[in-house]
């Protein structure tokens, strides 16, 4: 039995957790067709009901949704999320649990991992047989793989953002499982008491992004990034910026991309007038093309992206946002 914990907006389960299901589904028929379940934690967003969560689940592999929920559940706590996923995973009697590698996914893994005392394997890309199960997981931000071994059960792990391609399997509607999981006091010492929204993004978290149009010094400032957010738009992106630039104040800390800030596994990354230090190729290497925009033929980011476009990024970027604008009609 596999257990997938399940994190959803207004549309339903997120792309991350669907393509974890999808790597659930390949553990699955690894190990002889072992049913899949999952669960989803609290109250579902506005406008998602569970009948609707239920078919989508049921079309990617799941056979039963179990849906913790209570005035438990009502704020966020990763140790109460934790305990909720222990009593179906004790219910259901699995022997893997997994999530998709978010913060949230891997803080409520490890929380469980701790509980159960066994390890944790956070961004796994690939297993490799079930005896002995072991796993491939990045680390260093995806500049390095390791090679994990699972021995004790229930083998936890998160799987990496678009390590696999989401897919339905077809399938009935999963079955809903409702259940209302006791929670220790301790559970809820850490939790979520008040929420503040962040500045607008164009289209929703960096570590789930598909395209990130990034930018550093090259930028000149707070006022050279109006090419950058056009060109975000137009690619259906958002912004992802270097350590300079949220340490001279021109944009938001959330954007930061590198080793403290966000590490983006998108299907396109632009680096526009971004040298490429190791602390930012740390938080970009699992992008899986590259494009260079940079006056310096020599820069780091220059000799390890895919490809390059050398020159001034205040020139370029104009100049491939309207000729999007104009293919599009």
């Amino acid at each position: 039995m596999i257990v997938v914990l399940l994190e959803t907006d207004a549309a339903g389960a997120v792309e991350v957790s669907l393509e974890t299901l999808a790597f659930a589904r390949t553990l699955s028929a690894e190990g002889g067709g072992v049913p899949i379940d999952a669960v989803v934690v609290g109250d579902l967003p506005e406008g998602l009901s569970i009948e609707s969560l239920a078919a989508q689940v049921g079309a990617h592999g799941v056979r039963d949704l179990h849906h913790a929920s209570g005035e438990q559940f009502a704020a966020y706590s990763g140790a109460a999320w934790a305990a909720a996923v222990q009593s179906v995973r004790e219910a259901a009697g699995a022997v893997v649990v997994t999530a998709a590698g978010t913060p949230r996914g891997n803080e409520v893994l490890a929380h469980l991992g701790a509980r159960l005392g066994v390890p944790m394997a956070a961004n796994a890309i690939a297993f490799h047989g079930l005896s002995p199960f072991v796993v491939s997981r990045q680390v260093v931000g995806g500049a390095v793989i390791e090679e994990m071994r699972l021995g004790q059960r229930p083998a936890i792990f998160s799987v990496a953002g678009h390590a696999v391609e989401a897919g339905e399997s077809g399938g009935d509607p999963a079955r809903v499982v409702a259940t209302s999981p006791e929670v220790a006091e301790a559970d809820l010492v850490a939790r979520v008491v008040s929420r503040e929204a962040p500045p607008p993004d164009l289209s929703g978290s960096l570590k789930s992004a598909r395209v990130v149009v990034g930018a550093g010094r090259g930028a000149g400032g707070s006022e050279g990034f109006a090419d950058v957010e056009e060109l975000a738009e137009l690619l259906h992106g958002t912004i992802g910026v270097s350590r300079v630039v949220t340490s001279l104040g021109w944009r938001p800390h959330h954007e930061q991309v590198g080793q403290t800030g966000s590490r983006i596994s998108p299907e396109l990354y632009v680096a526009c007038g971004i040298s490429g230090a190791i602390q930012h190729w740390s938080g970009c290497a699992s992008s899986k093309t590259i494009l260079a925009i940079n006056t310096d033929a020599e820069a780091p980011m220059v000799s390890k992206a895919h490809y390059a476009v050398i020159g001034d990024m205040h020139e370029i970027l104009p100049a491939i946002n309207e000729e999007l604008k104009r293919r599009r009609g």
